[in-house]
């Protein structure tokens, strides 16, 4: 048991369910680190005790962690990726971006994990005490994939699990057998964007990669990213049971079947994301 949790909180719900998760488990002390530009004061608020930080200013936040002695740390929310060129950064993170060969979410947000672990602060998995936002596999809507979906579902299925061996990204965009768009730094909600000015009808596929690291970059999809999907006539939405936090799960299953659309946990056979220490 963790008695004294920090959760290093982005924007949207995430990080405000992780916390009233790590409450309903017993966790006795959970404290806020709320990253400047993404999250929301009504979230940072919800910790015995808060703290603002900006993206690069990596420095103090860890030394501020380590010296409130916490027992673990979870990141939750997403952060602008704009926050990562367009911010003022310290010493510390402008060296870790110039002798970084490769920039993506596994090298960013793995290098700022390291930092508070070197630290002596414990990172855990981001999708730690989520067991309500967890589905597993099966059906979630009132209708499944049509055959023409189910067949882009495993074309989708495969791309998103070869892409993120690279660290590309977690969401494939597909019809009729052709790949639409991929996610890049951008974000879920662009590459959908994308996808829908090329044609409508596509499915969306979401997968983390086998050997994902659950500490950063998990694969989240709420009520926004369906609207968005609405917009742009993405049909259905396939993931990887178990290994996909989905927020507000009442309202987006309402959503969906309201707008006809699918929405199925696929048995990926790797092994679920973790929900405790």
């Amino acid at each position: 048991m963790i008695s004294k949790l920090l959760v290093i909180a982005g924007a949207g719900d995430y990080p405000r369910f992780v916390i009233e998760g790590a409450r309903r488990a017993g966790v006795p002390r959970v404290d806020v680190l709320a990253v400047k530009g993404s999250c929301a004061r009504s979230t940072a608020r919800l910790g015995a005790h808060s703290y603002p930080f900006a993206v690069g200013e990596s420095d103090r936040a860890v030394a501020w962690a380590a010296e409130e002695g916490y027992e673990g740390a979870v990141l939750a929310g997403q952060v602008n990726p704009l926050s990562l060129f367009r911010g003022r950064f310290d010493d510390t993170v402008k060296r870790w971006l110039s002798e970084m060969p490769v920039k993506n979410a596994h090298t960013i947000f793995g290098k700022l994990v390291a930092e508070f672990e070197r630290a002596g602060v414990k990172m855990y998995p981001a999708s730690l005490y989520m067991d309500d936002h967890m589905p597993a596999a099966g059906q979630l809507t009132e209708r499944g994939f049509t055959g023409l979906e189910r067949d882009d579902v495993a074309r989708g299925m495969q791309v998103a699990a070869d892409m993120g061996r690279h660290d590309v990204g977690q969401t494939v965009l597909v019809k009729s057998g052709m790949v639409l768009a991929v996610e890049a730094f951008e974000g879920t909600n662009a590459a959908i964007k994308r996808a829908g000015r090329l044609s409508k009808g596509s499915v969306l596929c979401k997968a983390a990669r086998e050997g994902h690291d659950w500490r950063f970059d998990i694969p989240v999809v709420g009520l926004t990213t369906f609207k968005k999907m609405k917009k742009a006539g993405v049909t259905a939405l396939a993931f990887q049971a178990g290994r996909l936090i989905l927020l507000d799960r009442e309202a987006v299953v309402s959503f969906a079947n309201k707008n006809g659309m699918a929405i199925v946990g696929v048995d990926s056979g790797l092994p679920p994301a973790p929900l405790r220490p």
